[in-house]
């Protein structure tokens, strides 16, 4: 029986454990000279992303080729999606044509849920509206994990639009799975309501937020929201939310920074931290690729 990939939330700690280690071995051959094994030897791999991306289109693209795969991009704009096919008929039409792993992202929360069902290919989410994103997630513990040795204990803390991130959701899956604490801090107006039901500590004060993590993420802030009346301006936003050097010193000496990218300079990060020896930023795009190697791998191969 086919598996997907749908999010963490379906998920038990020993099924992302194993994502982990197999991810890890998996860098290995990222990092190699040599980045070229047999694994999908034969299958195909499309990825059909119905919003704008550069990094995770890319790095499924990479993973699928390391391994042997066929891989091809399609983005709505260059499909029939543009001529009015629906999403189930093209999912169906995909699928007829020897599909082994549809990747797709989707500005509809709950899309691939939709489409697994419905066709023989295994589904992974590379992000469904403002649901889930298991890879980014993934790929964020497994940076975790290399520079502090495991999630176990880790306070995280995660900064910025908490309300219309799936990476958030994911994250907190995972990482409280994990035994992680996740603190989240931002403004009041990004932050969703009864969030802290997800066993989480929810701050409007970042600092409060910081103090004492071993890892701070900061969430990419979408410009379109400040139009909406979200928060004033891109200023006052990194005046009283943005990550500096100051704020970032109430986090334990050898914490880390993350961001899921791209990164708007000088609004969730300074350019400072973000180009500073605590930044792991560009280790995350590396994690990226090792991680979705190890989830397609898996799916071929009997699963997590």
């Amino acid at each position: 029986m086919k598996q997907n990939l749908l999010g963490l939330e379906d998920l038990s700690a020993d099924q992302i454990k194993n994502i982990l280690s197999h991810a890890a071995e998996m860098k290995k051959i990222v990092l190699s000279d040599c980045k070229k094994i047999p694994n999908l030897q034969g299958k195909t791999v499309v990825n059909l992303f119905y919003e704008n991306s550069t990094r995770t289109r890319t790095s499924f693209e990479l993973a699928a080729k390391y391994m042997g795969a066929n891989a091809t991009n399609i983005s709505s704009s260059g499909s029939s999606v543009a001529k009015g096919e629906s999403l189930i008929d093209t999912a169906e039409t995909l699928d007829s044509m020897g599909t082994d792993i549809l990747v797709m992202r989707h500005s509809m929360s709950g899309a691939p849920n939709v489409i697994a069902p419905l066709i023989k290919a295994s589904v992974v989410n590379a992000g469904d509206g403002m649901h889930e994103h298991p890879t980014q997630a993934l790929l964020d513990m497994l940076t975790m994990i290399e520079h502090k040795g495991g999630i176990e204990g880790l306070k995280v803390a995660i900064i910025g639009d908490v309300y219309h991130s799936r990476v958030v959701r994911s994250n907190v899956y995972g990482l409280t799975k994990l035994g992680a604490e996740v603190t989240l801090g931002g403004p009041a107006t990004l932050m969703p309501k009864d969030i802290d039901k997800m066993g989480v500590r929810v701050f409007n004060n970042v600092q409060e937020a910081i103090v004492d993590a071993d890892v701070v993420m900061a969430l990419r802030i979408q410009l379109e929201r400040q139009k909406k009346g979200l928060f004033p301006s891109v200023r006052e936003y990194f005046r009283f939310f943005g990550v500096d050097q100051s704020r970032l010193k109430l986090a334990k000496p050898d914490a880390i920074v993350m961001h899921p990218g791209p990164v708007n300079r000088g609004v969730e990060l300074s350019s400072s931290v973000i180009d500073g020896d605590r930044s792991v930023i560009t280790q995350q795009v590396t994690s990226g690729v090792a991680v979705r190697m190890a989830v397609m791998d898996m799916l071929i191969h009997g699963g997590f």
